[in-house]
C-alpha cells in the first residue's frame, strides 16, 4: 500500500470516529432525557451505545475491519432495543432520539468501507439490514426513523466516497508540486556550480593549458611547473570537499607549500558534510603539518568514513579526535548510531577495504574498526608524519 492510501486511510478513520462519537453522544444525551423513555429501558440501551463508542474510537485508532463489524453489529442492536420499549408503542420522541443512532453513529463505520469494492458491497448489506430493522422496530416501512436513517447512510457513505477519492488526488497534487519544486532547485544549484567551475577552470586550469598549447611562449619552464602544481593541489582541494573563494579574479586561497596544515583542511571536509545533513564535532589537535601525499590519503579515509557514518548509522552527528605525536596522526572516527556484527561483513565488499585501510596502507598507515550492534561504530586512523 502507498503512502496515499495509507492518509486515505487513516483520514477516513479518524472522520468515522469524529462523526460516529458525535452522533452517539447526542442520541445518547437524548435518551437519557426525563421523559422520553424509561429509565429500566435505558439499562439496555446505554451499554450497547457504549460499546459502540469504543469501537469507534479503535476504529479510529486503527482501522480495523473487526471493529467494524462489531460495532455496525452493536449499533443496530442498540436502535431495535431503543425503539422497543416495554411499555407501548414507539413515542415521536424516542424515535427522533434514536435517529442519530441509527443514521448517524451506525452509518460512520461505513466510511471506511469505502476503499473496495468487498467493502463497498458489506457496507450496502449493512445499510439494508439497518433500515430492516428499523422498520420492523418503528412498526412501518413508511415512517419518519426509517426515511431520516436511510438519508443519514446515503450522506455518510457519500461523504466517505468523497473523501475516499479527493484525499490520495490531492496528496498526489500536492506531490508533484514538491518534485517540481526540488527539481527547479536543483537544476538552480547545479547551474551555479557549473558557472563557479567554468570560471574556476577559465582561471587556472585552461590557462595552463593554453600555455601549453602554445609551448609555454614568454614564460619560464620553472614558472609554467609551478603553475602545474598549483592547479593539480587545487584540484586535490576540490575533490576534498573543498570550496576555494576567489579573493579576485584568477586569484584562489590556497596553500602553495609543500607540508599543509590539517587543521585547515579539517574545516573544509566538516563543512561539506554539515551540508549534507551530518554534525561533524571536532575534538583534540589544531593544527598539524603533514606531506601532500599523506594529507590526501588521510582526508579521503576520513571523509569515507564519515559518509558511512551519513549513510548507515541512523545519525546526525559524528565525532572526530584528532591526536598526534612525533611520528604519526592520529584521528578516531566515533558516533552513536545502530552499529554493526563485524563478523558479518562480508569480505567481499571493498568500500572500507580499499577506500580506507588500503589507502592508509599506501602512505604508511592504518585503519582499525570496532564496531557492535546497538553500540554505535569507531575508527581508528593513522598515518605518519
Amino acid at each position: 500500500m502507498d503512502i496515499f492510501a495509507q492518509e486515505r486511510d487513516r483520514l477516513l478513520s479518524s472522520t468515522a470516529r469524529t462523526l460516529g462519537i458525535a452522533c452517539a453522544s447526542v442520541s445518547l444525551l437524548a435518551l437519557v432525557y426525563p421523559g422520553v423513555t424509561q429509565p429500566t429501558h435505558l439499562l439496555g440501551v446505554v451499554p450497547l451505545v457504549l460499546l459502540q463508542i469504543v469501537a469507534l474510537v479503535l476504529v479510529g485508532r486503527t482501522g480495523s475491519r473487526v471493529w467494524v463489524l462489531v460495532g455496525l453489529a452493536t449499533g443496530m442492536t442498540a436502535t431495535v432495543v431503543a425503539l422497543l420499549p416495554a411499555d407501548g408503542p414507539t413515542s415521536p420522541s424516542l424515535a427522533t432520539a434514536v435517529i442519530p443512532l441509527a443514521g448517524g453513529a451506525t452509518a460512520a463505520f461505513t466510511i471506511v468501507l469505502t476503499s473496495s469494492r468487498l467493502r463497498i458491497v458489506t457496507a450496502a448489506v449493512a445499510f439494508v439490514v439497518a433500515v430492516v430493522l428499523v422498520s420492523i422496530a418503528s412498526g412501518s416501512f413508511f415512517t419518519f426513523p426509517v426515511a431520516a436513517t436511510a438519508l443519514g447512510w446515503v450522506l455518510v457513505f457519500l461523504t466517505g466516497v468523497w473523501l475516499g477519492r479527493s484525499v490520495p488526488l490531492a496528496a498526489r497534487r500536492i506531490y508533484s508540486i514538491g518534485n517540481a519544486h526540488r527539481a527547479e532547485r536543483q537544476a538552480s544549484e547545479t547551474e551555479a556550480q557549473r558557472r563557479q567551475g567554468a570560471r574556476l577552470l577559465h582561471d587556472t586550469v585552461l590557462a595552463t593549458l593554453t600555455l601549453l598549447a602554445h609551448s609555454g611562449f614568454g614564460v619560464t619552464p620553472q614558472a609554467l611547473q609551478a603553475q602545474a602544481a598549483e592547479d593539480a593541489r587545487l584540484l586535490r582541494h576540490l575533490r576534498l570537499g573543498g570550496t576555494p573563494q576567489p579573493q579576485a579574479s584568477g586569484d584562489y586561497s590556497l596553500e602553495t607549500v609543500e607540508e599543509s596544515p590539517l587543521g585547515q583542511t579539517l574545516e573544509s571536509v566538516k563543512q561539506r558534510f554539515g551540508r549534507m545533513g551530518l554534525e561533524v564535532s571536532w575534538h583534540g589537535t589544531g593544527q598539524v603539518l603533514l606531506p601532500t601525499h599523506v594529507l590526501d590519503a588521510f582526508l579521503l579515509a576520513l571523509a569515507e568514513c564519515l559518509e558511512n557514518v551519513r549513510r548507515h548509522a541512523g545519525v546526525t552527528e559524528a565525532h572526530v579526535t584528532i591526536i598526534h605525536d612525533d611520528d604519526m596522526v592520529r584521528a578516531m572516527v566515533t558516533d552513536a548510531g545502530v552499529g554493526f556484527d563485524l563478523t558479518g561483513v562480508s569480505e567481499e565488499r571493498l568500500g572500507f577495504k580499499e577506500s580506507v585501510v588500503g589507502r592508509l596502507r599506501e602512505v604508511g598507515g592504518s585503519a582499525r574498526l570496532f564496531s557492535s550492534p546497538g553500540a554505535g561504530t569507531t575508527v581508528v586512523l593513522e598515518a605518519p608524519r
